[in-house]
């Protein structure tokens, strides 16, 4: 593809914001027809701000996945995921704004005002409208349309593929011009191990319920490409730390069967992935209160 570089390129940073579990990772990963954030039905699946880069012959658009913000963190994770969607506000050169098709709460009216305080422009995304009645969309936009002057409110079904292109099509047009940020086929500027642990966090959120998602931290902490030692595979050594002992016995569960299905399925992701075979090596470990440790929270790549 060449791109047609000059007047009339469109080029700039769309931060993708909304409460969780709304459809911004989905999206993301259905427009770059690329995975690479972490989904899942549980809500706050996603907790990094991530760049996705989707490039056209007339324009690059950068888009910046975000956590779902809260209106009450309960502690320095929260607390830490909600600043990388206040950044996302501050940094974009226009808002997508996601939502459900019901009427405005609390959080999604703080949102707004987050918006409106920075004077910003921005498209609202009302999706999942296949779950609702046409005539029932009417008087939430007509809601909506009161807190802010969105450029556009566009009635969405990201999973349906309902209004899809006309989103995109409305984000290409109300972008600034300029030129490109970077190749036209690059998708992200993350590493690859940052994608395998996006993987990983998305089978404990797949194959664990209740609590246990939410109190995991996944941290790869060795990622050799064709090692030697393991037969040319890729070598991939993660650690998922939890807070309590009943918690590393639940992910490992009984005779070790939960967590070797959960690498099963992750290894046969992770190697379509990266296009090579991979050894992975999984370990559980106890890391007390690791969601109020700022520290920690950094350096395990937060």
């Amino acid at each position: 593809m060449e791109l047609e570089k000059g007047r009339g390129f469109k080029s700039g940073y769309v931060g993708i914001i909304g409460k969780p579990n709304v459809g911004k990772s989905t999206f993301m990963n259905s427009v770059l027809n690329f995975k690479l954030a972490a989904v899942s039905p549980k809500p706050q699946t996603t907790r990094h701000k991530i760049l996705g880069i989707l490039t056209g012959r007339n324009y690059q658009i950068l888009f910046l996945d975000t956590p779902g913000i809260m209106d009450r963190p309960k502690h320095e994770l929260d607390r830490w995921m909600v600043r990388r969607a206040m950044e996302a506000i501050e940094e974009a050169d226009l808002i997508l704004m996601m939502t459900e098709p019901y009427p405005p709460e609390d959080i999604d009216i703080h949102i707004v005002e987050e918006i409106k305080e920075r004077e910003k422009p921005a498209i609202l995304a009302i999706n999942k409208v296949d779950l609702v009645r046409k005539p029932e969309l009417l008087p939430i936009i007509d809601e909506y349309s009161k807190l802010y002057e969105f450029k556009e409110i566009i009635p969405v079904s990201i999973l349906k593929a309902i209004n899809f292109d006309g989103l995109l099509k409305a984000i290409i047009e109300y972008l600034p011009e300029g030129e490109p940020f970077y190749p036209e086929d690059m998708i992200t500027d993350r590493p690859e191990r940052f994608v395998v642990q996006e993987i990983l966090r998305e089978k404990v959120f797949q194959f664990y319920g209740e609590e246990i998602p939410y109190i995991t931290a996944v941290e790869i902490e060795e990622f050799i490409e064709k090692s030697e030692k393991h037969g040319g595979k890729d070598y991939v050594r993660a650690t998922i730390h939890v807070e309590r002992p009943s918690q590393k016995a639940i992910i490992i569960g009984k005779g070790g069967q939960a967590i070797k299905r959960l690498g099963v399925h992750a290894r046969r992701e992770i190697e379509l992935f990266l296009g090579r075979p991979v050894h992975l090596e999984l370990w559980v470990k106890v890391s007390e209160k690791w969601r109020k440790n700022l520290r920690f929270i950094r350096e395990i790549g937060y």
